[in-house]
């Protein structure tokens, strides 16, 4: 747990560690450009035995001004996803345990952020009762980006099933049946000091979240696939695979690094992992990153 002022962060756990080849991940990547970083990053973060990355599949939980936000749900159970064995139709993962003892119930939970709709960040918004999807967080508004929903709605309309694992129609349609959607643009105030912030690249619509108030006069941002791993501290000119966009996405994994590194602000990745934030310094024209 990392508190801040009145803010309190907890990472409530799905998938850890969730192992991807570096060269996988990051088609650019070079072990060896990451050898003088060795005792930075492994083991906690990159293998360089094996040479991959290791993240942490998570939900951050945001509580401050008297709201429950849990930003992002992971990858869910139950769901069909046969294209990775290690989230197809998965069963007693103990995530709602651990959010119980974080001392919530679903219902409790306010505020449901999906920074963007990838499968691994948006699979618990459902899960599945008598056949049937439903919202896991009954009480919540399930805030997401309207150029996010609007990409994959498209894409779910022209082609059924055929996309990001099938999430749309499992872990998204039934939020909207319900009407606990709530679309939302780059600036939204989800309540006060809380505004959303469009972070581009990864997805079309991606969107992150600042805690600009109650937080030791020090912002936070919750940043989520903007950055994947401190790997991109060293190296931010490393597109993930999974970008749609490749350089808007360095442009905006850029942009966080030199606020951070100027202005002090703390950077939350949603795959960070033993640790729940970071601050960024320069040193010798690079960045370096810092662990909270």
């Amino acid at each position: 747990m990392l508190t801040l002022g009145q803010a309190t962060i907890r990472t409530i756990t799905d998938l850890d560690p969730f192992r991807l080849p570096l060269q996988f991940l990051f088609p650019d990547g070079d072990l060896a450009a990451l050898e003088a970083e060795r005792s930075v990053l492994d083991p906690d973060h990159l293998d360089f035995e094996t040479g991959e990355i290791l993240l942490r599949v998570q939900s951050h939980l945001l509580q401050v001004g008297g709201l429950n936000i849990l930003i992002d749900t992971c990858v869910g159970e139950d769901k069909e996803r046969p294209r990775r064995p290690d989230w197809h139709r998965r069963q007693a993962t103990g995530y709602l345990d651990r959010l119980a003892s974080a001392g919530l119930r679903p219902e409790d939970i306010d505020v449901v952020l999906c920074t963007h709709l990838h499968a691994d960040h948006a699979g618990w918004n459902t899960r599945l009762e008598n056949g049937v999807w439903v919202p896991t967080f009954p009480k919540a508004r399930y805030v997401m980006g309207r150029t996010e929903h609007d990409h994959w709605s498209a894409l779910e309309a022209a082609e059924p099933g055929q996309h990001n694992h099938g999430l749309y129609a499992d872990s998204v349609a039934p939020i909207i049946a319900q009407g606990q959607a709530e679309l939302v643009d780059d600036g939204f105030s989800l309540a006060e000091g809380l505004e959303i912030r469009a972070l581009p690249g990864h997805t079309p619509g991606q969107i992150g979240l600042c805690l600009c108030q109650g937080t030791a006069d020090r912002r936070m941002l919750f940043c989520s696939d903007a950055m994947h791993s401190p790997v991109q501290v060293y190296q931010p000119g490393w597109a993930s695979r999974f970008c749609s966009d490749p350089i808007k996405a360095i442009v905006t994994r850029q942009t966080l690094l030199d606020e951070a590194a100027d202005e002090g602000t703390l950077l939350v990745p949603a795959h960070l992992r033993r640790h729940t934030a970071m601050g960024v310094k320069r040193s010798g024209g690079r960045f370096i990153p810092e662990f909270l």
